[in-house]
C-alpha cells in the first residue's frame, strides 16, 4: 500500500506514519523514476574509480552538493596508502597550476633571448671559427697528459651534435679532407645501437657503413642511469689520423688565448 492508502486506512497523519515506517523501503511500484538516476550511477562509478567530488561535478555538469549527496557513502580512499598517493597527486597538481604561468613566461623569455643572440652571432669569420674550434677541442678533445706525453692526433668526442658539427667545420678550415675523418659511436650496450648510428650518420652526412665498430659501455647494475630512452644516442668520436701538427696548432691557439687572459689579469691588478 502507498502512504496515502495507509493514512486513510489507519486514520493517522504523516508524522505518525513516518515514525511507523522508519527503516522500511517503500514498495517499488510507488517509486517514480528520477531523470538523474543515470547520472547518479555514473557519479558512483566515478567515485569508485577515485575521482573527487569537484571533478565528478565538472564531469557530470552538476553542483558539488549534488555530487556529494550522491557519493558521500563511498570513501574516496580505501587504504592509508591510497590517501597518501591522492594527496601527493593533488599537491603536485596545485604546484603545477601555480607555476605554469611562470614557466610559460620563462620559456617565452628564453626563446626571445635565444633568437636575439642567435641573430647577433650571424656568420662566423675564419678567425672566429679558429678560436671557437680550438676552445671546443681543448674542452672536449683528447689531450696530452703530463704523465704520458706522446704525439697525439686530433680526437673529438661529444654527445651534442652542435659541437660535433662545429668541430667538423673547424678541421675543414684547417685543411682536413672529409674523407680522412673516421667515426665511431661510444654508447651504452643497452641502447639501440643501429638506430643511434643511423641518427649520427644523418647528422654528419656520412653513410653509416663508414662508421667503425662502436665502443659499448658495459652495464653496471649499481649505477642509476638517466640517459636512457629514445633520446639517448651516445657520443660520437671523430678522429683525424696523422694530425699531430694540427694538434700543435690547437695548442698554440690556446696558448695565445691564455696569454690574452694573462694580460687582462695584469691590467686588473
Amino acid at each position: 500500500m502507498s502512504r496515502s492508502q495507509l493514512k486513510q486506512h489507519f486514520g493517522v497523519g504523516d508524522g505518525t506514519l513516518s515514525e511507523w515506517l522508519r527503516g522500511l523501503e517503500p514498495p517499488a511500484w510507488t517509486q517514480r523514476p528520477n531523470a538523474k538516476d543515470d547520472l547518479r550511477e555514473l557519479a558512483i562509478e566515478l567515485r569508485r574509480a577515485g575521482c573527487s567530488v569537484p571533478k565528478i561535478a565538472v564531469e557530470l555538469s552538476v553542483s558539488k552538493s549534488t555530487a556529494y549527496l550522491w557519493t558521500k557513502h563511498i570513501p574516496l580512499d580505501r587504504t592509508p596508502a591510497e590517501r597518501e598517493e591522492r594527496q601527493r597527486r593533488h599537491m603536485e597538481h596545485m604546484r603545477e597550476a601555480r607555476w605554469e604561468p611562470h614557466r610559460r613566461a620563462r620559456d617565452a623569455d628564453r626563446a626571445a633571448i635565444g633568437t636575439r643572440l642567435g641573430e647577433w652571432v650571424g656568420e662566423l669569420s675564419d678567425r672566429e671559427l679558429l678560436l671557437a674550434g680550438a676552445v671546443a677541442y681543448w674542452c672536449e678533445g683528447a689531450k696530452e697528459k703530463p704523465w704520458h706525453q706522446t704525439t697525439l692526433s686530433l680526437l673529438f668526442i661529444n654527445s651534442d651534435p652542435r659541437l660535433i658539427l662545429l668541430f667538423l667545420r673547424y678541421v675543414e678550415l684547417l685543411g682536413v679532407e672529409p674523407a680522412r675523418l673516421t667515426y665511431r659511436l661510444s654508447i651504452h650496450e643497452t641502447a639501440d645501437v643501429p638506430a643511434a648510428t643511423e641518427w649520427w650518420s644523418e647528422v654528419v652526412g656520412v653513410p653509416a657503413e663508414r662508421f667503425r665498430r662502436p665502443t659499448l659501455k658495459k652495464h653496471m647494475p649499481s649505477t642509476v642511469r638517466r640517459n636512457v630512452g629514445d633520446s639517448y644516442r651516445g657520443c660520437l668520436i671523430v678522429y683525424v689520423p696523422k694530425s699531430s701538427r694540427l694538434y700543435w696548432e690547437v695548442e698554440g691557439v690556446m696558448g695565445g688565448i691564455a696569454a690574452s687572459g694573462d694580460r687582462w689579469r695584469a691590467a686588473r691588478m
